[in-house]
């Protein structure tokens, strides 16, 4: 089967999280699909919304403390009111303008540290997506570019740090191979 009407089929069989809609995070390190994944999920649900993790950090150092930008999004949202966030500008090294996020019948939460422990209450559906550490690495240099390898590696370490902490992996409802060789598998339906 494949992913994204995998995820769908699952969230749409629980109740909403979100006030009245339903929040996915897909989790998982650096470099492993999870970007493409969200957008499967967005092109399958037209109306839902996608909020990537790359704009919450506070730079390529930021990736272990989102809780803040996270609550100012998902607090709202379970409420029932618009929520918001500060964008990373990476260019500038700064944060930019402020991005509301309405009320919306499907929330995507993409990126390392979407799924952490202090909001799992409000996801609907975990997925964590994984793929071999030298993939992710060639997949990130080939995005961001080689002059930013010893950023990547710092960042795979901060991952190591913060997979330890949060235990998403152990936590997903759905998991999934980044290299598309094994099919991905519902661990609590």
């Amino acid at each position: 089967m494949e992913t994204a009407p995998l995820v769908l089929d699952l969230a749409d069989a629980r109740p909403p999280t979100l006030g009245t809609g339903r929040l996915v995070c897909i989790d998982g390190p650096g470099g492993s699909g999870k970007t493409t994944l969200a957008a499967a999920l967005a092109e399958a649900r037209p109306g839902s919304a996608v909020v990537h993790m790359d704009d919450l950090y506070d730079g390529w150092s930021g990736l272990l403390d989102v809780r803040g930008q996270l609550d100012e999004i998902l607090l709202p949202l379970a409420r029932g009111e618009a929520g918001s966030y500060r964008r990373y500008d990476w260019d500038e090294r700064r944060y930019a303008e402020t991005v509301v996020v309405a009320p919306t019948p499907l929330l995507v939460l993409e990126g390392v540290a979407s799924g952490v422990r202090s909001h799992a209450h409000l996801a609907t559906v975990t997925v964590w997506v994984s793929a071999p550490a030298d993939l992710r690495l060639r997949r990130g240099l080939e995005r961001d570019g080689a002059a930013l390898r010893d950023q990547w590696h710092e960042w795979m370490r901060a991952e190591e740090v913060l997979f330890a902490r949060e235990g998403v992996a152990a936590r997903a409802d759905v998991v999934v191979d980044g290299t598309g060789i094994t099919p991905p598998w519902v661990r609590r339906p």
